[in-house]
């Protein structure tokens, strides 16, 4: 099996900046890409910044978010900056994700963490 575990999130003042971090565990045999959702009061979820071949950002947060992985540790970070209140939400890591059980191996499936949430407040 495979599981996602988030950490990082928290109560951050408007223009401070935070870390959110997600490691992959279980006997992965390949990532096929890691990315960051979240999801407001209300609101639908949404795509904030997406790591695969190339990296994509939600126009809301280009230029103060930055997705990174660290392959070796099957990780991926969001590195929030200039964070604004209306970042507030409850934050996903969503993955695609192969791996063996036993003599079987299968498929990548997606894959979600247990969110963690950001809160920009003063």
């Amino acid at each position: 099996q495979v599981q996602l575990v988030e950490s990082g999130g928290g109560l951050v003042q408007p223009g401070g900046s935070l870390r959110l971090s997600c490691a992959a565990s279980g006997s992965i045999t390949g990532i096929y890409a890691m990315d960051w959702y979240r999801q407001a009061p209300g609101k639908q979820r949404e795509l904030v910044a997406a790591s695969g071949r190339s990296t994509n950002y939600a126009d809301s947060v280009k230029g103060r978010f930055t997705i990174s992985r660290d392959n070796a540790k099957n990780t991926v970070y969001l590195q929030m900056n200039s964070l604004k209140p209306e970042d507030t939400a409850v934050y996903y890591c969503h993955a695609e994700i192969s791996y063996c059980s036993g003599y079987v191996c299968y498929d990548p499936r997606e894959y979600w963490g247990q969110g963690t949430q950001v809160t920009v407040s003063s």
